[in-house]
């Protein structure tokens, strides 16, 4: 990338920045049947609702995770980084400043002050021309061999990966291992998250989005979580990173060095995630 470094303050001793870049739906908020509110009623933690979607509240955090976010962003480089589109990030509206870079699609587009970096986008979309079959072939495999008994959508995002939103109830056992396996030499990789099964070519990866904001700011120390496939480069790439309790990644029994894993599920793994952020960051 052609575009010069951005100049970031460190601390009062100017110390190069701290970069952390948190993936965002069921690592730092989360939807209502994302919340795993187990305990007593009156024990429960007050929340904040971050994102509105036609009308109606969609996700939160705790008001006290809302708190530590606005501290965390006052004293480190944050970075939203997840696999929503531009579209669907721009309504949620996190607690504290605005964060200078965000990165979406999964790390097709790096904004900075809100805005997609048109160089950036390009040289993401000729690795995936250069190493993977074309989008238009993969959403024919995906209608061909899905059963309208338990799809319910088939989306793309950006022009740059496709998902299906499914009946998770109804979906066959090993459905989602046949389609990895199909994907994999064709230079796609397959995630399960929720209801939706991704289909997301192998170049298109939040750690290089990541890297290339870390280079721009000067940061030296690059913190992560995430809880999903999609997430394992992220905290592969950071110097430390976290996971929550829950998610595909737990599911899987995913471990890496420097990666911890959380035993908090829900809400309050966004809470703790936080917290281990601010705690590592002013180490």
């Amino acid at each position: 990338m052609s575009t010069p470094p951005v100049p970031v303050a460190g601390g009062l001793d100017h110390t190069p920045p701290v970069l952390v870049a948190s993936d965002l739906d069921r690592t730092l908020i989360y939807s209502a049947a994302a919340l795993a509110l187990t305990m007593p009623d009156h024990r429960a933690p007050r929340l904040l609702c971050v994102e509105v979607h036609e009308h109606k509240p969609l996700s939160y955090v705790t008001e006290h995770a809302a708190r530590l976010l606005a501290e965390l962003k006052s004293a480190t480089v944050f970075v939203p980084t997840t696999t929503r589109t531009r579209k669907q990030y721009q309504r949620i509206q996190l607690p504290g400043a605005p964060s200078r870079f965000a990165i979406c699609a999964n790390g097709g587009h790096l904004l900075v002050d809100g805005v997609s970096d048109p160089d950036w986008a390009r040289s993401v979309a000729d690795r995936i021309a250069a190493e993977c079959v074309s989008l238009d072939e993969v959403r024919a495999h995906l209608r061909a061999v899905a059963d309208p008994a338990w799809l319910r959508k088939e989306r793309i995002a950006e022009d740059l990966f496709a998902y299906l939103v499914v009946e998770r109830e109804l979906l066959p056992e090993g459905w989602v291992k046949e389609l990895a396996l199909w994907a994999e030499p064709r230079g796609w990789t397959v995630s399960l998250q929720g209801r939706k099964i991704y289909a997301v070519p192998k170049p298109l990866t939040k750690s290089a989005a990541v890297r290339e904001v870390a280079r721009r700011t000067g940061a030296e120390l690059t913190l992560a979580a995430g809880d999903s496939l999609l997430d394992a480069d992220l905290l592969l790439a950071a110097d430390q990173g976290w996971r929550p309790g829950h998610g595909e990644l737990a599911e899987a029994g995913w471990q890496a060095p420097g990666t911890e894993a959380l035993a908090e599920r829900g809400v309050l793994a966004g809470e703790e995630i936080l917290r281990r952020f601010l705690a590592r960051a002013a180490s």
